[in-house]
């Protein structure tokens, strides 16, 4: 499948607040946000807004925050939780996966720019557990934080998994050659969608 270059528009609405995307289970909320001269303020989320569009409860129970150079990438990875993505700092092509077997869009992949810089959207994603993310910076230092409602401890590890980032089945074109990334060797040894549910295909 070709990847979908998400961009949200009135017409995909979900609630006064997020917008739906073509995953099911995956969200896009715009911030509002007051800049001065100091810098600017947002609100990258508010639990019940999230909970509104999900359905579902999230009980915050661990924040997490990477940074990323320039031409780093990560993913894609998919854990144990639900979670609450913003990259409040630099810019990202995010790329999320559907790898949940009994999905109607199992495979499909939906990318947006995130991030604080032209040409990119300065909002929050609300990603549900079995959609694998994955981001490669065009502007770093880019840091990528995120709400979880698992502790990394406790969270259901049977949903952990590692798709490979040039899966050809995900069809997903990075802006530089895989030679030009800085890839850590976990992400070089995954595995293909196609090893993991050779069923599907």
């Amino acid at each position: 499948m070709t990847p979908i270059s998400y961009n949200p528009n009135q017409a995909e609405k979900a609630t006064d607040i997020f917008f739906k995307t073509p995953l099911k289970g995956l969200y896009y909320m715009p911030l509002k946000v007051f800049r001065d001269e100091r810098g600017f303020f947002t609100e990258t989320g508010r639990i019940p807004e999230v909970e509104e569009v999900t359905g579902e409860k999230f009980q915050i129970a661990q924040l997490n925050l990477s940074l990323s150079e320039t031409n780093s990438i990560r993913g894609f990875h998919a854990e144990g939780w639900n979670k609450l993505v913003t990259v409040t700092h630099g810019v990202a092509l995010c790329a999320l996966a559907d790898i949940r077997p009994e999905s109607e869009t199992f495979g499909q992949v939906v990318t947006i720019k995130l991030g604080d810089g032209p040409d990119a959207n300065f909002g929050s994603i609300y990603v549900t557990q079995g959609i694998a993310n994955s981001f490669y910076v065009i502007e770093g230092p880019a840091l990528y934080s995120y709400a979880v409602d698992r502790l990394y401890k406790d969270r259901n590890q049977a949903g952990d998994m590692a798709i490979s980032l040039f899966d050809p089945d995900l069809n997903m074109t990075w802006p530089v050659p895989k030679e030009e990334m800085i890839i850590s060797q976990r992400d070089l040894d995954t595995i293909s969608l196609r090893e993991k549910f050779p069923q599907k295909f």
